[in-house]
């Protein structure tokens, strides 16, 4: 992780020192994380939370088939 973090910050002209540097003043001046936190699934946690809230709602309130052909047949109708 080291390494590839020092050979982005040579890319951007900063040794890691430096890159680490302006990271913390970043921190410091905007009191938070200077970039978007994201999950496992590369979602950002609201994001994450709408989705799952989403599936809930379509598992209680959705229409729901015995397989896929009938599925199909309902998606055919139109």
């Amino acid at each position: 992780m080291k390494k590839a973090a020092s050979r982005t910050f040579k890319g951007m002209g900063l040794d890691i020192s430096s890159g680490v540097k302006l990271f913390l003043h970043q921190v410091v001046k905007s009191q938070t994380i200077p970039f978007p936190i994201r999950t496992v699934n590369g979602f950002t946690v609201e994001q994450e939370r709408q989705m799952i809230k989403e599936g809930n709602e379509a598992l209680r309130h959705g229409k729901s088939y015995k397989n896929a052909k009938e599925m199909f047949n309902d998606m055919m109708k139109d």
